[in-house]
């Protein structure tokens, strides 16, 4: 199993990155963890949106699912400037739609944010949640698969519904906690995973309402989880002495490795 960092900006895309986006591989599956701004883009340097097996979305906060929208766009591009071209003619093209699993909800979400940008002259363009993506919309505790790896949603405390997702496959285990704060369901999404990637958002603990971890947060949650590695991301700043501070809080409860997120680095996991 790979992984590769496409973005890991908390909020808006700056400094030339882009907002929370991963991609993850093995021999024969790629999906996509969140996609938020800059991240089609980023996407599209790596593999066509077509390539992925799959796509999950922690959570519906912008930053973590803006580009759904032109991405589902992108998949149907190839067939919209087609005379006639119409949704319900896209399995004879071979067109197959990619899944999208979603936080449950998603409808009238979707009707409203394709709404906005409407394309008259090539309506299956409007049609890119409907037609691009199969959607899945999942429950705290849900377990799926694709291709060849397991998907389990693990609830966290976000100011708005968010799952950490664990994925194992028979060669590795690993786990995104999306956004949270510090809450016991942090424990078994990373229980003994060979990798853990967790937001650090917060260069100190934080109790309130909205749900954030720091980089010690992370730290604690590594250690007493069984996590063979950390990797931080969800950054406010490319600053190299905060990043590193991140790191070092991290450390001072977890002695394995630490990594920092950044835009195009690749981690291998497992075997």
């Amino acid at each position: 199993m790979r992984l590769t960092v496409l973005g890991c900006r908390a909020g808006m895309p700056a400094d030339g990155q882009a907002s929370s986006g991963y991609l993850l591989e093995t021999g024969t599956s790629r999906l996509l963890l969140d996609c938020g701004p800059g991240i089609a883009t980023a996407l599209s340097s790596v593999t066509r949106p077509a390539g992925l097996d799959g796509i999950v979305i922690s959570h519906f906060h912008s930053d973590h699912c803006y580009d759904l929208l032109p991405i589902g766009k992108s998949l149907l591009s190839g067939f919209a400037h087609e005379p006639g071209a119409r949704a319900d003619k896209l399995a004879e093209t071979g067109f197959t739609p990619v899944p999208l699993f979603v936080p449950r909800g998603s409808g009238d979400l979707f009707a409203r944010w394709a709404g906005l940008f409407p394309v008259r002259t090539f309506p299956l363009l409007d049609k890119a949640f409907e037609v691009a993506f199969d959607v899945h919309e999942y429950e705290p505790g849900d377990s799926c698969s694709v291709g060849d790896i397991g998907l389990t949603m693990h609830e966290m405390r976000h100011a708005i519904p968010n799952c950490g997702i664990r994925v194992e496959s028979a060669a590795a285990t690993f786990a995104y906690t999306g956004d949270t704060g510090m809450t016991p369901a942090l424990f078994d999404l990373a229980a003994d995973v060979d990798v853990l990637l967790a937001e650090a958002t917060l260069s100190a603990p934080d109790t309130g309402d909205h749900g954030h971890l720091s980089g010690f947060d992370a730290g604690v949650v590594a250690a007493k989880a069984g996590a063979g590695r950390l990797v931080l991301t969800h950054f406010t700043s490319t600053d190299e002495t905060w990043l590193e501070g991140l790191r070092s809080a991290a450390a001072d409860t977890f002695d394995g490795p630490i990594e920092l997120a950044a835009p195009g680095v690749r981690i291998d996991i497992g075997a």
